[in-house]
């Protein structure tokens, strides 16, 4: 090693001694009072010479990761506020070998669900459809075959349930697929009406299940071959919209909603919900209240959780459904207040903020409210896409959501940092890498996704011996959740005195017991003194740092690292 080397290895040897003296000095757990943090720190420094014509000295410094020591005993309530996984079932686990991703892939990987902290999954699609998404269904009373069989999915719930996971289906009602027996004998019988006849639902029920028409209303209107009628497909041509104008199809999915409660799901996440009609928002909301009622008169806990792609004001709108949860999408994506603040873009004193926004808004229109917070899901780029895979803003966007009041949904693979590419929605569904050298279970993916989609980051194996994995910062967020129900249910107030700029301190309050929640969302290390506030009594709980660093609180004061989180009770 060259002289340059040993110089910036002992400079680093310094810093971190240096740390130890000025910096954050450690309390003991669940108080203030600290022991010298230079008594906790010990740098080894190994030696080793080497024969060469220089006869070079290699010194290498390797500081000992901290030992963590707020583990709580978990406190998990059994209720409908859950840690959620989305999975794709067609990418996540093969069990069989054919290259396609199935429930029983699902079922084997159940211990690491719940290994992660998970207690809920969201499955994508599951019933036949003509795609590899599964969003075009031919068939609500059945289980795509590439997936398995009903069987298979009934021992998935069995299992799930077992491990005191809730499982919930993706639910497609605003269209079916265009291969489905509703749609084909409407347009079989559309093709039999003389020209000046119009459509007889007593002959055809089906003809109402649709929005057909003699004229092309817009671009979404395509033709029913061989007839001069037109049929609504706001999505796609092979996926007619269903026509909840008419009142016809409340039985039909009445039926339907019984059948998969009867076989033990615990709550559907309704698709599009926006769209069950294009123009009528107040039908959108009506149709949900119905649906959500009647499922909930089957099941009184029955969980829905609804697609509304849109700004927080229209999200805020649907809650007059009252359902329990709307997915929180102004918090997500690229643009969103989750990686924006992560970025440093967006202070996290604006972050607070808005959580107290979403509290005020939704709380405002439905009581019961259950916020649905995410990062990203299958339609948009991974996040280590939007954050140029830099783990640690990817860690600290992580650290955001695990703290947000709710329902937190993790797409699969964010806890390894998977990447994406582009807009193509099958490059933003691509296999989980659970080995890089051992292959069983790997999928082959969609189809077609494009080669050379390479991720920055290890695959789960790896990531699980490594302490300061990204996937082990995702752990150790959902514990947090795990051992403090305040962070999901608990009234949120801000301390004002503590929040400017990129620090800010939170309370949470549920059922009389209170939380404090400390973020550091900069790059430096900061200083925050809870002296005279209202949490000035509390200690640490628990925490989240980047790559192993200590917070610490000492006489008062609360030293975080940089882009850090802290629980204190």
């Amino acid at each position: 090693m060259n002289s340059k080397k040993i110089l910036h290895k002992l400079i680093f040897v310094a810093a971190i001694m240096m740390l130890g003296i000025v910096g954050c000095a450690r309390g003991d757990k669940g108080s203030n009072t600290n022991e010298d943090a230079s008594e906790k720190m010990s740098v080894a420094v190994e030696v080793s010479s080497e024969a060469s014509e220089s006869e070079e000295v290699q010194s290498e410094a390797v500081a000992e990761p901290v030992i963590y020591e707020y583990e709580q005993d978990l406190n998990i309530i059994d209720d409908n506020y859950r840690n959620y996984y989305e999975i794709f079932v067609y990418s996540f686990y093969d069990s069989d070998g054919d290259g396609i991703g199935d429930l029983n892939g699902v079922t084997e990987k159940l211990d690491y669900v719940q290994e992660m902290g998970f207690n809920g999954i969201w499955l994508m699609p599951i019933m036949p459809s003509t795609t590899y998404h599964k969003y075009d269904v031919t068939d609500y009373y059945a289980i795509d075959e590439e997936y398995g069989t009903m069987e298979d999915f009934e021992r998935l719930v069995e299992e799930c349930h077992k491990r005191d996971i809730r499982l919930i289906i993706d639910f497609v009602m605003n269209h079916s697929s265009s291969k489905h027996p509703w749609f084909t004998e409407a347009c079989e019988y559309l093709k039999e009406l003389s020209v000046d006849a119009e459509p007889d639902a007593s002959v055809c029920p089906y003809v109402d299940y649709y929005h057909f028409s003699k004229e092309q209303v817009n671009g979404t209107y395509y033709k029913v071959a061989g007839t001069d009628w037109y049929y609504e497909g706001s999505f796609w041509s092979e996926m007619p919209d269903l026509n909840w104008e008419s009142g016809v199809l409340e039985k039909e999915f009445e039926d339907i909603a019984e059948f998969w409660i009867g076989k033990g799901i615990d709550g559907f996440r309704m698709d599009a919900v926006m769209h069950i009609s294009e123009t009528d928002k107040q039908l959108n909301i009506d149709v949900m209240n119905w649906f959500y009622t009647y499922c909930q008169s089957l099941k009184s806990d029955f969980y829905m959780v609804s697609e509304v792609w849109a700004n927080l004001a229209t999200i805020t709108d649907y809650y007059a459904s009252k359902t329990p949860s709307m997915f929180n999408f102004d918090g997500a994506d690229t643009e969103g207040k989750l990686i924006k603040t992560a970025r440093g873009n967006y202070k996290a004193e604006n972050f607070v903020k808005n959580m107290l926004t979403y509290q005020t808004e939704f709380g405002a229109v439905y009581e019961g409210y259950i916020d649905a917070p995410f990062i990203a899901n299958h339609d948009m780029g991974r996040v280590s896409n939007a954050l140029n895979a830099n783990s640690n803003d990817m860690k600290m966007a992580a650290g955001l959501l695990m703290t947000m009041n709710g329902s937190p949904f993790v797409y699969y693979g964010e806890e390894i940092g998977m990447a994406s590419s582009g807009k193509k929605d099958e490059n933003k569904r691509l296999p989980m890498i659970w080995s890089d050298t051992d292959k069983t279970g790997m999928s082959n993916g969609p189809k077609d996704a494009d080669d050379g989609i390479i991720s920055a980051f290890p695959s789960v194996d790896v990531q699980m011996a490594d302490e300061t994995s990204i996937l082990n910062y995702y752990k150790r967020g959902v514990r947090l959740r795990n051992e403090n129900p305040e962070i999901a249910r608990g009234t949120v107030a801000l301390i004002e005195e503590l929040c400017s700029g990129h620090q800010a301190v939170i309370t949470k309050t549920y059922n009389d017991s209170m939380i404090a929640i400390a973020y550091n969302t900069s790059d430096e290390v900061i200083e925050i003194a809870l002296t005279g506030t209202e949490i000035a009594d509390m200690g640490i709980r628990g925490y989240l740092t980047l790559n192993g660093e200590e917070i610490t609180l000492q006489n008062g004061v609360l030293c975080m690292p940089a882009q850090s989180i802290c629980i204190l009770k």
